[in-house]
């Protein structure tokens, strides 16, 4: 995986391309005049509030922080009534003509700048516009803004992003670091996932196994490989003040989430005798996915989970708690004689309407304390609790079931806002999911349906992504999942639908993508990063020694230039305009350049030659007809190396697809494979997961001619043994057939034992380095640990 900040250190020949673009803000405002001018800010440069201003002064100082964090500029601040010309001014105005709260007005001129606002918020946003003009360029020390008369307000009053630090921790400084993201995007939720079946990360002190137990899981694979013996924390209830303080001064609400009645494994392996349904006594969950762990519905676990929200409300000051309500199994319930007395004596005819009751109840208790409840939209499913707020992510129909209902809503949904689903289809992703969400999806997307009448709409609050943190151990990853997607989904949530246009925001985010570099975010650059195609078939190409190469990018975005001579490309090289030809071998390396000559992305490569035009790797295999390639994953599941091999794998068929084999001639297949982690809870799912007939008590790596009932061209057996994170070479003799052919790879393996993922599948010709034997090689769990990611998908 490459990053901007790779891309950033590019040393690029020739000329800088200069070109007209819109003013570097995203979100876009909702009216900005640019004029004639730019004004210089260097050291002399003041920054001034009227004394006693104290809205202005927090906006005055932020402003300077940021500078002094992206630039290295360091302006002091000063209480002033008389500003000296060319300063900065930040002010309160009651009689600002923005009168729409968290808006404000930003005048740039000869004179200096002046931003004010009716309140605090607005001067605050009024300082990231103003910052974002100021570090556009992505350098150190002073710089110049254009003289511009900007008039801003939200959109939406919810603009958020949803962190899980329950499957993966982040640190403290972690955290802090997405609330300054989320500030410098205008975003103004942080929506804290602090409880799941992986975990419990806040501090209870009347409950101290909560986190003693409940924060600390043994991974998969522990102790191996890199993988942590013990894997958990926490937050005290002291650093849960810091970061809402933190959070609050650059007026950000912490809206926090405790996952029940499901995703409840945490809170039941802490205290089972209290909030348990069945007298079962599990260890925190390893499993990612769905597990069967309610909460009871007695009144001992409600006295726990009523006194955990004191605690909890004592912590947030936030209108909103966020209850969950999510992927509840109602297995435990079902299957309970004490649950269903409860609900015989309730008059209670489903689990759904339980859960409902369950959810109403505890709506009441917040709303005692002047709170309100907002859970995820399956608590639609038993009749809407009178009091909830909803959460759409099964789509948008639960938002606007619940508008409809005159209840607030909040969207988040998974085809538009999950962002742990990959940004493209290339190889060269990190682990995630494998459904694509691309950039121009999250900017399309609209939060309020047509079919709400005004009235109904106005119960939409706003929208929120949301970042699921299974398949994202390491901060790197988080940045990579986050940016430049937050960007969109910032200017879907703050900007007029008016003042979206795709292309301009296309043109706006190099600067924002420079910012990234200058603050060493690891922003992904997959959007832009040129693909490398050959369009001619393999046995044409290895017979003239010829391919045709076509490059692309997935927005269309920048000028694509290359070399074939495996120099680096730079602004002089060749700018791509048609498909062209290369002889054999060659390296192709191509790069996507800004308008204004800055790289996009960071520089591809692809060797074509014999040897990887008879390869496939990960990233490059494709779903067998009956199943689908879902997860991209880590050798063991709590790695958080970005750089390490990644494995596609099919949760219910262990199937892989070669396609377009070239045949001829070949003989022999050499495979890189790897033992992974089988840690998914797949609930009512897990009978969908197939079992294929197996030769010996380990299993094979079969493939197949065409399809999975095709002919058998090769078995070759697996290592014994069941440890996970161990990588293995499958080598042996390919029955000879002629032609192009997909290759279908199943492996037959007990499916109660670990899953298993294809690195690479080589195939090889008598002519060609032979296998040393048909055994299995167990190779180091450190060799070849690098994925390609210099390689562009086929």
């Amino acid at each position: 995986m490459k990053t901007l900040r790779l891309a950033a250190a590019l040393l690029l020949g020739g000329g800088i391309v200069h070109a007209e673009t819109p003013l570097p803000l995203i979100p876009m405002p909702v009216e900005a005049r640019p004029m004639q001018g730019t004004l210089a800010i260097d050291t002399h440069t003041v920054i001034a509030f009227v004394p006693g201003d104290t809205a202005a002064e927090a906006a005055a100082n932020h402003f300077a922080a940021e500078l002094r964090r992206s630039r290295g500029l360091a302006l002091a601040v000063s209480a002033s009534a008389h500003a000296p010309r060319g300063a900065i001014v930040f002010a309160t105005d009651p009689k600002n003509p923005v009168d729409e709260r968290e808006g404000y007005t930003l005048d740039v001129d000869g004179n200096g700048v002046r931003v004010a606002a009716r309140d605090g918020a607005g001067l605050f946003y009024g300082a990231v516009t103003l910052w974002q003009l100021a570090s556009a360029d992505g350098r150190q020390g002073g710089t110049a803004i254009p003289d511009v008369a900007i008039r801003d307000w939200p959109r939406f009053a919810w603009r958020g992003l949803m962190l899980d630090v329950a499957r993966h921790f982040q640190s403290v400084a972690e955290v802090e670091q997405a609330i300054d993201a989320m500030a410098e995007h205008k975003l103004n939720v942080l929506h804290w996932h602090l409880s799941d079946d992986q975990g419990w990360r806040i501090e209870i002190r009347r409950y101290p196994n909560l986190t003693a137990v409940g924060g600390w899981r043994t991974p998969p694979g522990a102790g191996t490989h890199g993988e942590p013996d013990r894997y958990g924390g926490f937050y005290t209830q002291q650093e849960i003040r810091d970061v809402v303080a933190y959070a609050a001064a650059r007026h950000i609400t912490v809206v926090p989430e405790l996952d029940m009645p499901g995703h409840a494994q945490a809170a039941v392996a802490a205290y089972p005798d209290i909030v348990g349904v069945n007298g079962d006594h599990p260890a925190v969950s390893v499993d990612w996915g769905v597990n069967p762990y309610l909460y009871n519905v007695d009144e001992k676990s409600f006295t726990f989970i009523e006194n955990v929200l004191d605690e909890v409300m004592a912590l947030f000051p936030s209108t909103y708690i966020h209850l969950g309500g999510d992927e509840a199994v109602k297995d435990q319930w079902k299957d309970s004689p004490a649950v269903q007395a409860k609900m015989k004596s309730l008059n209670i005819a489903s689990e759904n309407a339980l859960q409902s009751w369950f959810t109403d109840r505890l709506g009441d208790y917040l709303g005692r304390h002047g709170r309100r409840l907002i859970g995820w939209d399956e608590i639609l499913e038993g009749g809407l609790p009178r009091t909830a707020s909803v959460m759409s992510w099964r789509g948008v129909q639960g938002a606007i079931d619940a508008a409809r209902q005159d209840h607030d809503v909040v969207l988040a949904p998974a085809g538009w806002m999950y962002f742990d689903n990959h940004q493209s289809d290339r190889a060269d992703e990190p682990s995630g999911r494998l459904s694509v969400l691309p950039l121009e999806r999250v900017y399309g997307f609209e939060p309020i349906d047509t079919s709400l009448t005004p009235e109904q709409a106005r119960h939409v609050l706003g929208t929120e992504a949301t970042l699921w943190s299974e398949l994202l151990p390491s901060e790197r990853h988080v940045q990579h999942a986050l940016f430049p997607r937050l960007d969109a989904m910032a200017e879907v949530a703050w900007s007029p639908v008016e003042a979206r246009d795709w292309k301009s925001f296309l043109q706006r985010l190099p600067a924002q993508m420079r910012r990234y570099a200058a603050l060493d975010i690891a922003a992904s650059d997959t959007a832009f990063a040129a693909a490398i195609h050959l369009d001619d078939a393999v046995p044409s190409m290895l017979a003239s020694g010829k391919a045709t190469v076509r490059l692309d990018n997935q927005t269309g975005f920048g000028t694509l230039r290359y070399t074939t001579d495996g120099s680096m490309p730079t602004v002089a090289s060749n700018a791509y305009s048609a498909p062209f030809t290369v002889s054999l071998p060659a390296t192709v390396r191509a790069i996507a350049i800004a308008p204004d000559g800055t790289p996009l992305a960071a520089v591809r490569s692809r060797i074509v030659d014999r040897d990887n035009l008879l390869t496939r790797r990960n990233g490059e295999f494709m779903k067998c007809p009956d199943g689908g390639l879902g997860l991209r994953l880590p050798l063991l599941p709590d790695l958080g190396d970005m750089a390490a091999a990644t494995y596609d794998v099919d949760l219910f068929h262990s199937c892989w697809l070669y396609p377009r084999a070239p045949l001829d001639g070949v003989t022999h297949v050499r495979v890189e494979a790897a033992r992974l982690a089988r840690n998914y809870g797949l609930a009512h799912e897990q009978s969908k997961v197939v079992s294929y007939p197996s030769k010996t008590p380990d299993g094979e790596l079969d493939i197949h001619q065409d399809t999975c009932a095709g002919p058998l061209l090769a078995s070759l057996p697996l290592p014994s043994g069941k440890a996970l994170g161990e990588r293995f070479v499958l080598e042996g003799d390919l029955t000879r057939a002629t032609g192009q052919h997909d290759l279908c790879m199943r492996v037959t393996a007990p499916i109660d034992g670990p899953l298993y993922g294809l690195g690479s599948v080589k195939l090889l010709a008598p002519d060609d380095p032979q296998p040393r034997n048909t055994r299995p090689q167990v190779v180091p769990a450190h060799a070849g640990t690098q994925r390609p990611s210099s390689r562009s998908p086929r």
